[in-house]
């Protein structure tokens, strides 16, 4: 990818992370346009940019009134068209990016972009160990079961994994995507569980919450 570059946009009441799998169903027209315009790009470019929206809501031409500035690109992996126009797609979070100014002249979206570092900062195996062993306790007590998930050994891959699989606002989430590098992120992760832990032990009586009993994985 170049540094910069004009992207669809797709907004989003949620975060996307590199790495995690995001299926959507595609039903407005104007999300059935970008999918046919996407189909005549390069394999490598084909996808788009997914942004948390900041104010406003997904569904409708003036849903949407302010985004957040950085996001991640989806990379288009599966389409299935419906007889009635509408599809079934499967992206996965690749690159980050920031969005440097908006652009007309389609029915979607789009945006001038540069595309983020990925930088690992000072992160340690200790760091990534403390993060993960919070995180496995966070589970246990959302779920009430032992949990024995095998976690990543990769700092970049943990913290993104983390980052999307707490339950949390997705102010917090945002924040967690737009962490400046590994280590940014794995100690705001680490204090964010730290609180949490610590705020369910208080309530025992805290009932489980089906998000944190859901599989996850990096890919």
């Amino acid at each position: 990818m170049t540094s910069a570059r004009v992207i669809p946009l797709f907004p989003l009441s949620s975060v996307l992370v590199p790495g995690l799998v995001l299926p959507l169903h595609i039903f407005e027209p104007r999300y059935r346009q970008l999918i046919a315009d996407l189909e005549g790009q390069h394999e490598d470019d084909r996808g788009f940019g997914v942004v948390a929206i900041r104010e406003g809501h997904e569904v409708g031409a003036d849903g949407v009134h302010a985004l957040h500035d950085v996001g991640t690109f989806a990379a288009l992996r599966e389409a299935t068209t419906l007889p009635d126009g509408r599809s079934d797609i499967v992206t996965v979070g690749t690159s980050r990016f920031r969005v440097l100014e908006l652009i007309d002249g389609k029915p979607y979206a789009q945006a001038r972009v540069e595309w983020l570092e990925e930088e690992s900062g000072d992160a340690s195996a200790p760091l990534a160990l403390s993060v993960a062993g919070r995180f496995q306790a966070y589970r246990e007590l959302l779920t009430d079961e032992e949990d024995d998930t095998d976690l990543p050994d990769d700092p970049r891959v943990l913290s993104y994994l983390v980052g999307a699989a707490v339950v949390a606002d997705l102010a917090t989430r945002q924040s967690f995507l737009e962490a400046d590098d590994d280590t940014a992120r794995l100690r705001a992760e680490l204090a964010f569980l730290r609180d949490e832990t610590a705020l369910i032990e208080q309530i025992p009586s805290l009932p489980a919450i089906d998000l944190a009993r859901e599989p996850f994985g990096a890919n």
